[in-house]
């Protein structure tokens, strides 16, 4: 029996993603949300809630980014190099965001900037990644092993569109997880922005939906051709029936149950743009198979996958565990 190591690693390096994609975006959703919630005390308590985990959440970025590094080599330089201007924007505002952590604490003098340094940071950062999500989507060109395309390709209509709906959706993250994590009045505002915020996002969803078949005549045939049409329509049959749910879980006051179905929508937005890409990892023609590393490279790697990953996976159920539960003010986990 062969093995198919180029696509063991693709699905590895998309669960990568979306670990980073789920995981951070909560945390990241928190800072998006600071200027909604004007109140210092409540800040220090959303603050408090993602300081034990938010360092460890990007671990999976870490992840994704070497292994695609080392497993999928033409991958990583056309894709580095047709995005270069927004994911370095993105660093910046991730590192603004990580120094903010600390001394919007430790120097009260200038803690109305460092507050502005956290939200500006988080809203940037994933205002960036969702614009190298549009561009990803979109398509990148390659000639021969290389990027043809310009510096500003990645600035389209589509990808400012995609910007802002994944702020959006890590906005919804952030507010499902200050209801499951806060009480008081910080929960009742949480609550107040979950619908809001959840109309914003299936709207969105919709839009894109829509846009990305007419983008590529691909794409379009794999969802409205038939019988396709037939196997995927309990995608967007279960996405109306999360949303259905999560506005009933916020009605009833439920304090867990709106973010795992938040959690939900993401995995099936994510679902559902793998089904439009998959081979490719260089859409629109660029596969898993065209882009990956000699077979050799690909086993000694996955070696020390198979070791590492469990030691992710344990380390972060750890930390969650010992930071479960309501978080306070005066918690000072930060």
């Amino acid at each position: 029996m062969t093995v198919d190591l180029p696509l063991i690693w693709g699905l590895l390096i998309g669960f990568a993603v979306l670990m980073y994609v789920v995981m951070d975006g909560f945390d990241l959703g928190v800072g998006i949300l600071f200027p909604v919630i004007g109140n210092e005390r409540h800040r220090d308590t959303m603050m408090n809630s993602v300081a034990p985990v938010w360092d460890g959440n990007e671990t999976w970025l870490v992840l994704g980014g070497g292994g695609l590094f080392a497993v999928f080599p033409l991958a990583y330089s056309v894709l580095l190099t047709a995005f270069y201007a927004p994911l370095t924007v993105m660093l910046l505002a991730l590192i603004f965001r990580g120094v903010a952590f600390e001394f919007r604490f430790k120097d009260p003098r200038h803690k109305r900037a460092w507050a502005v340094s956290f939200a500006a940071g988080s809203t940037l950062a994933t205002f960036c990644q969702g614009i190298v999500l549009g561009a990803f989507i979109q398509g990148v060109a390659v000639e021969g092993r290389g990027y043809a395309g310009g510096w500003f390709d990645w600035l389209t209509p589509f990808s400012v569109f995609t910007g802002a709906a994944l702020v959006a959706g890590y906005a919804l993250l952030g507010a499902t997880w200050l209801v499951m994590k806060t009480g008081g009045d910080l929960q009742e505002r949480a609550y107040g922005l979950v619908l809001p915020l959840t109309t914003a996002v299936v709207a969105a969803i919709a839009f894109v939906s829509v846009w990305t078949p007419l983008l590529h005549e691909d794409i379009a045939a794999r969802w409205f051709s038939w019988p396709n049409l037939f196997y995927l329509s309990p995608v967007p049959l279960a996405v109306a029936g999360v949303v259905f749910l999560l506005a009933r879980a916020v009605a009833n006051r439920h304090e867990v149950q709106p973010f795992l179905l938040a959690l939900a929508l993401f995995l099936l937005s994510y679902f559902g743009l793998g089904i439009s890409l998959f081979p490719n990892i260089i859409p629109p023609a660029v596969s898993i198979w065209d882009a990956a590393a000699p077979d050799a490279s690909l086993l000694f790697l996955l070696v020390g996958a198979l070791v590492l990953l469990p030691v992710i996976l344990g380390y972060t159920g750890y930390a969650y565990w010992v930071f479960r539960g309501k978080v306070g003010t005066d918690d000072g986990y930060h």
